[in-house]
């Protein structure tokens, strides 16, 4: 489907939309937004966002369902790559996010949070970020149940792990944030591998190998 003036193509111009709309947010902020602010941030004719959306609102409810979608882009896994390492990709992801052409994890992170704050006073957005962590929390449950049955990892409630993993990931991100904390994801992540993922992994496939290397 094309533009009204042909220039660009539907998911293209999604695209350049949401990007705007972050480089938008940046500059005002959340409350002072305008749909104007996000024009003047893009080459194409502001009458292009009014053509995909149904005013402000609606622009920056899809603008959170694309934030959203960054973070819970796949990551690389294949046969070889055991519980463990996949848990690590997930909480990693999670926690320092993927790359970005332009304005780096903590910037995009930034605007997100803000988003978030204000989701205590709209139903909707709330039920995009409750949606987000159900499916952020399932995906690492997954992981650790098959884990568990695979042998790879001890017997414990993956769903209390798991979100126990997923609200230690907001929270150092918030104080991070909020707090000015830069340090807080380095070490939460550092206590994730010393209390939860040393304690989920109980060594008994390195210790065969040592034994086996003892009596060789």
């Amino acid at each position: 489907m094309s533009e009204p003036d042909g220039s660009v193509e539907t998911q293209d111009t999604r695209e350049v939309i949401m990007e705007a709309t972050f480089r938008a947010l940046r500059k005002h902020g959340y409350s002072d937004l305008r749909v104007r602010d996000i024009g003047a941030e893009m080459d194409l004719s502001r009458q292009v966002i009014h053509y995909h959306f149904d005013g402000k609102y609606d622009l920056l409810s899809s603008f959170l369902e694309y934030v959203i979608d960054q973070y819970e882009g796949s990551i690389a896994v294949d046969e070889e790559t055991g519980p463990r390492e996949e848990l690590e990709m997930r909480i990693d992801r999670c926690l320092f996010g993927p790359e970005f052409a332009e304005f780096s994890h903590w910037e995009r992170m930034e605007v997100y949070h803000e988003l978030y704050a204000s989701a205590q006073h709209d139903e909707a957005h709330r039920e995009l970020f409750t949606e987000h962590y159900d499916r952020l929390k399932a995906s690492i449950v997954d992981v650790i149940e098959r884990g568990i049955e695979a042998g790879a990892f001890r017997d414990v409630d993956a769903d209390l792990m798991g979100q126990h993993l997923t609200d230690t990931i907001h929270v150092a991100r918030e104080r991070r944030l909020a707090l000015g904390h830069d340090d807080a994801p380095e070490e939460a992540r550092r206590a994730i591998e010393e209390f939860v993922l040393d304690s989920l992994y109980d060594g008994s496939d390195e210790a065969g190998e040592a034994d086996e290397t003892a009596e060789s």
